[in-house]
Protein backbone atom coordinates (compact mmCIF):
# COMPACT_ATOMS: atom_id res chain seq x y z
CA UNK A 1 0.00 0.00 0.00
CA UNK A 2 1.38 3.30 -0.68
CA UNK A 3 2.54 5.24 2.00
CA UNK A 4 1.51 8.67 3.06
CA UNK A 5 4.49 11.47 3.40
CA UNK A 6 4.38 15.05 5.32
CA UNK A 7 7.85 16.55 4.06
CA UNK A 8 8.83 20.52 4.38
CA UNK A 9 12.17 21.95 5.87
CA UNK A 10 11.76 23.72 9.18
CA UNK A 11 13.51 25.72 11.63
CA UNK A 12 14.85 23.96 14.62
CA UNK A 13 12.21 25.66 16.75
CA UNK A 14 9.79 23.65 14.82
CA UNK A 15 8.11 26.32 12.07
CA UNK A 16 8.09 25.92 7.96
CA UNK A 17 7.33 29.81 8.15
CA UNK A 18 8.39 32.15 10.33
CA UNK A 19 6.40 35.19 12.10
CA UNK A 20 6.83 37.21 9.27
CA UNK A 21 5.61 34.92 6.82
CA UNK A 22 9.09 34.47 5.40
CA UNK A 23 10.48 31.40 4.45
CA UNK A 24 13.81 32.34 2.94
CA UNK A 25 16.30 30.22 5.20
CA UNK A 26 15.23 26.84 3.32
CA UNK A 27 16.65 27.53 0.11
CA UNK A 28 18.96 24.64 -0.43
CA UNK A 29 22.75 24.87 -1.06
CA UNK A 30 23.50 22.15 -4.21
CA UNK A 31 24.12 18.99 -1.85
CA UNK A 32 20.26 19.48 0.12
CA UNK A 33 18.75 20.76 -3.59
CA UNK A 34 19.78 17.42 -5.01
CA UNK A 35 18.93 15.24 -1.92
CA UNK A 36 15.28 16.99 -2.72
CA UNK A 37 15.27 16.37 -6.05
CA UNK A 38 15.80 12.25 -5.72
CA UNK A 39 13.60 12.54 -2.77
CA UNK A 40 10.83 13.90 -5.38
CA UNK A 41 10.94 11.15 -7.64
CA UNK A 42 9.82 8.56 -5.29
CA UNK A 43 6.49 10.60 -5.18
CA UNK A 44 3.40 9.05 -7.30
CA UNK A 45 0.99 12.61 -6.16
CA UNK A 46 1.13 15.53 -4.35
CA UNK A 47 -1.64 16.93 -2.51
CA UNK A 48 -1.36 20.25 -1.12
CA UNK A 49 -4.17 23.35 -0.37
CA UNK A 50 -4.82 26.49 -2.10
CA UNK A 51 -1.69 28.67 -0.77
CA UNK A 52 0.94 26.22 -1.40
CA UNK A 53 -0.22 25.60 -5.04
CA UNK A 54 -0.23 29.55 -5.70
CA UNK A 55 3.27 29.49 -4.33
CA UNK A 56 4.29 26.34 -6.64
CA UNK A 57 2.29 27.96 -9.64
CA UNK A 58 5.73 29.38 -10.39
CA UNK A 59 7.08 26.07 -11.77
CA UNK A 60 4.42 25.21 -14.20
CA UNK A 61 6.27 27.19 -16.91
CA UNK A 62 9.33 27.96 -15.02
CA UNK A 63 10.57 26.18 -18.15
CA UNK A 64 9.90 29.30 -20.16
CA UNK A 65 12.33 31.51 -18.22
CA UNK A 66 15.39 31.75 -20.04
CA UNK A 67 17.84 32.63 -16.23
CA UNK A 68 17.01 29.76 -14.65
CA UNK A 69 20.51 27.23 -14.78
CA UNK A 70 20.23 23.21 -15.99
CA UNK A 71 19.28 22.02 -12.75
CA UNK A 72 16.10 24.33 -11.93
CA UNK A 73 15.15 23.35 -15.29
CA UNK A 74 15.53 19.67 -14.22
CA UNK A 75 13.27 20.90 -10.73
CA UNK A 76 10.92 22.20 -13.32
CA UNK A 77 9.83 19.32 -15.74
CA UNK A 78 10.42 16.78 -12.65
CA UNK A 79 7.62 19.21 -10.97
CA UNK A 80 5.54 19.83 -13.80
CA UNK A 81 4.75 16.07 -15.01
CA UNK A 82 4.07 15.52 -11.16
CA UNK A 83 0.53 14.72 -10.35
CA UNK A 84 -0.96 17.00 -7.74
CA UNK A 85 -4.24 17.13 -6.41
CA UNK A 86 -5.44 20.61 -4.65
CA UNK A 87 -7.63 21.04 -2.17
CA UNK A 88 -9.56 24.53 -2.12
CA UNK A 89 -13.39 26.07 -1.50
CA UNK A 90 -12.02 28.89 -3.00
CA UNK A 91 -10.26 28.41 -6.53
CA UNK A 92 -12.02 27.46 -9.32
CA UNK A 93 -10.08 25.98 -11.57
CA UNK A 94 -6.07 24.50 -11.66
CA UNK A 95 -3.57 24.60 -14.36
CA UNK A 96 -1.28 21.61 -15.53
CA UNK A 97 -0.99 18.25 -14.37
CA UNK A 98 -3.45 19.16 -11.53
CA UNK A 99 -6.96 18.26 -10.45
CA UNK A 100 -9.03 20.16 -8.23
CA UNK A 101 -11.08 18.59 -4.93
CA UNK A 102 -13.62 20.32 -2.73
CA UNK A 103 -13.23 18.50 0.47
CA UNK A 104 -12.83 15.21 1.41
CA UNK A 105 -9.29 14.43 2.09
CA UNK A 106 -9.50 11.01 3.82
CA UNK A 107 -11.78 9.75 1.49
CA UNK A 108 -9.17 11.02 -1.39
CA UNK A 109 -6.31 9.45 -0.05
CA UNK A 110 -8.49 6.03 0.89
CA UNK A 111 -8.85 6.40 -2.95
CA UNK A 112 -4.93 7.25 -4.17
CA UNK A 113 -3.87 3.90 -1.54
CA UNK A 114 -5.97 1.74 -3.63
CA UNK A 115 -4.71 2.95 -6.85
CA UNK A 116 -2.61 0.18 -9.23
CA UNK A 117 0.60 2.65 -9.02
CA UNK A 118 3.70 3.17 -7.01
CA UNK A 119 5.11 6.05 -5.41
CA UNK A 120 4.04 7.83 -2.56
CA UNK A 121 1.57 9.85 -1.80
CA UNK A 122 3.40 13.38 -0.67
CA UNK A 123 1.33 15.80 1.12
CA UNK A 124 2.81 19.64 1.24
CA UNK A 125 1.59 22.48 3.87
CA UNK A 126 0.77 22.69 7.47
CA UNK A 127 -2.88 22.66 7.49
CA UNK A 128 -3.78 19.63 5.19
CA UNK A 129 -0.94 17.84 6.77
CA UNK A 130 -2.44 18.44 9.95
CA UNK A 131 -5.73 17.23 8.96
CA UNK A 132 -4.55 14.20 7.34
CA UNK A 133 -2.59 13.46 11.05
CA UNK A 134 -5.90 14.17 12.79
CA UNK A 135 -7.39 11.37 11.03
CA UNK A 136 -3.86 9.11 11.58
CA UNK A 137 -3.45 9.11 7.86
CA UNK A 138 0.25 10.40 7.42
CA UNK A 139 3.02 6.99 7.78
CA UNK A 140 5.96 9.35 7.74
CA UNK A 141 6.99 12.67 9.02
CA UNK A 142 9.91 14.17 6.64
CA UNK A 143 11.88 17.00 8.11
CA UNK A 144 14.84 19.00 6.91
CA UNK A 145 15.61 21.17 9.69
CA UNK A 146 17.45 24.13 9.23
CA UNK A 147 20.07 25.36 11.86
CA UNK A 148 17.88 28.91 12.98
CA UNK A 149 15.49 29.75 15.40
CA UNK A 150 12.65 31.69 13.53
CA UNK A 151 10.40 32.30 17.14
CA UNK A 152 7.54 31.65 15.63
CA UNK A 153 5.21 31.08 12.58
CA UNK A 154 3.28 28.14 11.17
CA UNK A 155 4.50 25.11 12.96
CA UNK A 156 5.59 21.91 11.22
CA UNK A 157 3.93 19.52 13.42
CA UNK A 158 0.14 19.88 14.35
CA UNK A 159 -1.12 19.89 17.66
CA UNK A 160 -2.02 17.22 18.62
CA UNK A 161 -4.95 15.81 21.66
CA UNK A 162 -3.15 12.11 21.85
CA UNK A 163 0.73 11.03 21.55
CA UNK A 164 2.24 9.72 18.31
CA UNK A 165 5.29 7.42 18.74
CA UNK A 166 7.29 7.43 16.04
CA UNK A 167 10.47 5.01 14.48
CA UNK A 168 13.55 6.71 13.45
CA UNK A 169 13.75 5.09 9.49
CA UNK A 170 16.51 7.89 8.20
CA UNK A 171 19.04 10.57 9.21
CA UNK A 172 21.46 12.29 7.47
CA UNK A 173 23.94 15.68 7.54
CA UNK A 174 24.59 17.68 5.26
CA UNK A 175 27.47 19.83 4.99
CA UNK A 176 25.40 22.83 5.15
CA UNK A 177 25.07 21.27 8.98
CA UNK A 178 21.11 20.91 7.74
CA UNK A 179 19.95 17.68 9.16
CA UNK A 180 17.30 15.36 7.53
CA UNK A 181 15.33 13.31 9.90
CA UNK A 182 12.74 10.65 8.78
CA UNK A 183 10.29 9.28 10.74
CA UNK A 184 7.81 6.02 10.27
CA UNK A 185 4.75 6.38 12.71
CA UNK A 186 4.72 2.98 14.96
CA UNK A 187 1.40 1.93 14.30
CA UNK A 188 -0.20 -0.35 17.15
CA UNK A 189 0.30 -3.91 16.49
CA UNK A 190 -2.83 -6.22 18.00
CA UNK A 191 -1.66 -7.83 20.78
CA UNK A 192 -3.04 -11.16 21.03
CA UNK A 193 -5.35 -11.55 24.17
CA UNK A 194 -4.14 -13.95 27.10
CA UNK A 195 -6.27 -16.75 27.76
CA UNK A 196 -8.88 -16.65 30.98
CA UNK A 197 -8.19 -18.27 33.38
CA UNK A 198 -11.60 -20.86 34.67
Amino acid sequence: MRSVTYSMGVSLDGYIVGPDGDFDWTEPDEEVFRFWLDDTREIGVHLMGRRLYETMLYWETADEDPSLDDSMLEWAALWKQLPKVVFSTTLPAVQGNARLVSGGLAQEIERLRAEPVEGDIAIGGATLAAEAAASGLVDEYRAMVYPVLVGGGIPFFPRREHRVDLELVDTRTFGSKVVYLRYRVARQQARPRSPEKP
